[in-house]
């Protein structure tokens, strides 16, 4: 990997990784394998260690027995790769609450870069639950976590998990507390969505080809879809589904952040603060819901018991742990206007939801159909417009269709894909947790989200949230749906219902 150009380049600086939330299911399944493959690869430092931190009572070895368990048992262990790899775990159990402990992380954390060859460098790396937030940030802050030595080199920077608040006032409060002790550039708000691969070449795709800013605006695009389906319910995560729903969980990043990739006008150079400033423009632009618009702006739905691939499912209601009168939207589709120039009068539809007929996230960019069709006459079926898709799971492909001719002596038209696959690209591809940590150890936050976005999104989707909050209106807008379908109007919005 390391002779390819198209790979980064090693993080040269040597730094200790601490994770806060290291017992959790979040660190064996998505962080700790994506640093090990990360270090197969050598693209870790050569200096570095990990120190994972928590409430479970866990010696060292038995930390790194788990991790083992995790990663080994399916096959993805290369034992030779292994040992100087869990040689470098580390495990310390704390209380998130007692200053005391994060004294002793201070410590263990010295001792860690004598050994290792540290300079005092530290990534922060939250995997708690969001309500532990401020209480870590503060504790970490009042014992100089936060601190950096910018001749010596040595630099903290602290990586935060979505959700990032649960709305508008609760941003701006997790906010504050961050900025009392980190300056922005410190902060990584990570989004691992964006770090898929379709995702990160949308904006290649935009702007490295000079044959679509012509027609990319409201003269030549219809709209915009911009859909992420899932066949799983919410696995045993209810005590916070219940309290977020799908706007909070889906809407206020995933979608938002996709949309802002599609609407940003080109940036000055590709750096991230220029292309995060562009993004900022978008979330400005968005008009905002008022009650009168609401009711004809989104559909809220809940999906009910149903099968998926012929296995029945239950229903949200009858999930563990969810109300059996939960009125907790499980689906939501929404029409969004951005008011500037390019976008005036361009619907984009966001759609996501739990329980849907296929795994499927995808953003269609569907064009105008042709002002004249001069085939009319001729032919007795229509032209279909143009269209442009973006397919970021489970395929990972760029499609554009277009009209030609089918073979033969008669006039007819057919639907002719012209695509681009990352097939014979698999061995080179980066997991999305892969590149997040690559990026935050070489201080790139070119895809982390900005304080301002953030609360610019939560600005825009907390009115809607309350208005739909609100019982008697939940009560009324709720729509139910089988597991299984593609939701309330069966995906008639986006063409992708039966």
């Amino acid at each position: 990997m390391q002779n390819n150009p198209c790979q980064c380049q090693r993080p040269t600086e040597p730094c200790g990784i601490i994770i806060f939330g290291a017992s959790g299911d979040l660190t064996f399944r998505k962080i700790m394998p994506a640093l090990y493959k990360l270090f197969c690869a050598d693209l870790l430092p050569e200096s570095f260690y990990v120190l994972g931190c928590a409430r479970t009572e866990l010696t060292t070895e038995s930390f790194r027995q788990k991790m083992h368990d995790a990663i080994c048992t399916k096959g993805e262990c290369d034992l030779v790769r292994w040992r100087p790899f869990t040689e470098r775990l580390y495990y310390l159990p704390i209380a998130y609450d007692d200053p005391a402990c994060y004294e002793g992380v201070r410590q263990n954390a010295a001792a860690l870069d004598n050994r290792h060859g540290g300079n005092g460098s530290r990534l922060l790396y939250l995997a708690v639950p969001p309500q532990l937030f401020p209480t870590i940030i503060e504790m970490l802050g009042e014992t100089g976590f936060a601190q950096e030595d910018e001749p010596a080199r040595i630099w903290s920077r602290i990586v935060i998990e979505k959700p990032f608040g649960s709305d508008l006032a609760s941003a701006r409060s997790l906010n504050t507390v961050l900025r009392r002790y980190f300056h922005e550039h410190q902060i990584f708000r990570i989004d691992h969505y964006l770090a898929k691969e379709t995702v990160q070449n949308i904006l290649v795709f935009r702007f490295a080809n000079s044959i679509l800013e012509p027609v990319w605006n409201r003269q030549y695009i219809e709209r915009v879809n911009i859909c992420v389906a899932e066949t799983v319910g919410i696995e045993h995560r209810a005590g916070y589904y219940e309290q977020a729903g799908v706007l909070r969980d889906m809407f206020q990043n995933h979608m938002l952040q996709l949309l802002s990739l599609i609407a940003m006008e080109p940036p000055a150079r590709f750096q991230a603060d220029m292309v995060r400033d562009e993004k900022a423009k978008v979330f400005s632009s968005l008009r905002p819901f008022s009650s009168d618009t609401i009711r004809n702006s989104i559909i809220l739905g809940q999906y009910t018991a149903g099968s998926i691939d012929g296995e029945p499912v239950r229903g949200y209601r009858e999930e563990p742990g969810v109300s059996p009168s939960s009125l907790t939207p499980t689906y939501a589709l929404m029409e969004v206007s951005v008011e500037n120039w390019r976008w005036q009068g361009v619907p984009f539809y966001l759609m996501s939801g739990k329980r849907l007929q296929k795994r499927l996230s995808r953003i269609t960019v569907q064009f105008k159909d042709v002002p004249h069709s001069i085939f009319r006459n001729i032919i007795n079926q229509g032209s279909i417009a143009n269209r442009l898709v973006f397919d970021i799971q489970p395929d990972e492909k760029i499609a554009m269709q277009f009209q030609a001719k089918s073979p033969g002596t008669a006039l007819c038209l057919r639907t002719i894909p012209l695509q681009f696959t990352y097939d014979s690209d698999r061995e080179q591809m980066f997991d999305a947790y892969e590149k997040v940590l690559l990026d935050c150890l070489s201080g790139d936050q070119m895809l982390a989200l900005r304080q301002d976005s953030e609360e610019l999104c939560w600005a825009f989707l907390t009115p809607l949230i309350e208005e739909c909050e609100q019982c008697i209106n939940r009560q009324q807008a709720l729509q139910f749906y089988p597991a299984g379908s593609w939701g309330p109007d069966n995906g008639a919005t986006f063409g992708i219902g039966d």
